[in-house]
């Protein structure tokens, strides 16, 4: 009987959706620039250099020209434990604003993603992506073994004394690591293991679904939100071909939070709708079944996220295990981009250079997972509080509540745009 075994890595990153493949490609991707002693070095990659290091991590140089002062791209080598067997695409497709071509574009993937969708009508860069795309896409982009799959974390411990993090397997294996990154998603064990509050359920349920159009569809380059009778409408073109269609409405307390069957889904979706256009009857009529996915919103409320440190040790979260919110922004994807751009910058500030001990290393780990939540809280707390208020609107609320929730979205938010133009800057 073979023994349950255990690793050893560096920084492990739990969950392989688009917040686990985003934080492990902006590690990758991190950049600096260094001086070198030689003149005259070959064009290639020089394996743990010794012209500058990130102390304790493992990691590679790119050099790009022969001088004393080199532009290198500096990788930090990250491993990415995911439950599925394979790569997988939950949601159909994913708005995308602004913001989360910044993040895109940091990643180094952006240009590729735009030639799978068009630009829509929208302040700013706004396109909407197969979500199996935008996952394909940064998974190649990563060096190869990057991305485990099979492997479920079951439960995460820290050691106190060395800051260590022990990972369990439900397998019996484990994974001693130096860094515990959370990004597996509104369930997560990461986050349960630093004592955060558990997601909210709404009243509200999403529906969302692709439909493909093979002469062409007639929404041209729209981007169409609709409310009506508190059911919300939105139909986003991807390109000529496919547009993704969602819906939401309040859902009686009793409904079970998730159905599977496509019929069902969209015999639903029309019962809600039938006194929408008839285009946009046929929009859902022919949705793909394979696309189609119903679920109920969770959300972390504003209230869960002003006192949490959100890191033990070197244990912290991000995208929707640190900070997820109803759709009705379209952020949740693009904040999660932005938490790993953000992330990634942090950890390589903090370790840039050094040779002290692993004690020093956990200290600046620590430091390093402090600026990062100290950064993102003031960003996902604007987001949580906007998706709080909007989700009160397609609630059954006395109208003086509406109101005071669109005084209060006034003052404090301004034009509802103005949150898709942020910048989470460079790595």
């Amino acid at each position: 009987m073979e023994l349950p075994s255990n690793k050893e890595e560096d920084i492990v990153i739990v969950g392989g959706g688009i917040c686990g493949l985003a934080t492990a490609l902006a590690l990758h991707r991190f950049e600096t620039t260094t001086s070198i002693i030689s003149q005259h070095l070959t064009i290639g990659c020089l394996l743990n250099s010794d012209a500058i290091s990130l102390h304790g991590f493992d990691n590679y140089w790119c050099v790009c020209a022969h001088a004393r002062k080199l532009c290198c791209r500096k990788g930090i080598k990250s491993v990415v434990l995911e439950r599925s067997d394979s790569l997988h695409y939950p949601g159909a497709a994913i708005a995308i604003y602004a913001n989360g071509w910044r993040a895109l574009d940091q990643m180094g993937v952006g240009t590729k993603l735009r030639s799978k969708a068009i630009p829509l009508q929208m302040k700013g860069e706004f396109r909407c992506l197969r979500r199996r795309d935008l996952i394909e896409t940064m998974a190649e982009a990563l060096p190869a073994g990057t991305i485990r799959f099979s492997e479920r974390v079951i439960g995460v411990q820290m050691d106190k004394l060395t800051s260590y993090s022990t990972l369990h397997l439900d397998d019996g294996s484990t994974i001693t690591t130096k860094v515990v990154i959370g990004c597996d998603g509104v369930n997560s064990i990461v986050a349960n293991s630093l004592n955060l509050n558990p997601p909210k359920l709404s009243h509200i349920g999403t529906l969302r679904c692709v439909t493909n159009y093979p002469d062409e569809h007639n929404y041209g380059d729209a981007a169409i939100r609709v409310m009506k009778n508190r059911l919300h409408l939105g139909i986003l073109p991807i390109d000529k071909n496919h547009v993704l269609w969602f819906i939401s409405w309040p859902q009686p307390p009793g409904d079970s939070g998730v159905i599977r069957d496509p019929k069902l889904l969209r015999e639903a979706a029309l019962d809600q709708m039938k006194d929408f256009p008839p285009e946009v009857i046929e929009l859902v009529n022919n949705g793909d079944p394979e696309s189609i996915i119903y679920t109920r919103v969770k959300y972390r409320a504003p209230w869960d996220l002003l006192f949490p440190s959100f890191r033990e040790g070197a244990i912290t979260v991000a995208g929707d295990a640190m900070h997820v919110m109803g759709p009705f922004m379209g952020q949740g994807g693009a904040s999660a981009m932005e938490d790993a751009v953000v992330l990634a910058r942090c950890l390589a500030q903090e370790m840039r250079v050094g040779n002290g001990s692993s004690r020093q290393l956990q200290t600046n780990i620590g430091m390093a997972l402090d600026n990062y939540v100290k950064e993102r809280r003031g960003r996902i707390l604007r987001l949580s509080i906007q998706t709080y208020l909007r989700q009160l609107l397609q609630t059954p609320v006395p109208l003086v509540v509406k109101l005071v929730v669109f005084a209060i979205s006034a003052v404090l938010f301004g034009k509802s745009q103005n949150d898709t133009q942020y910048d989470c800057g460079q790595l």
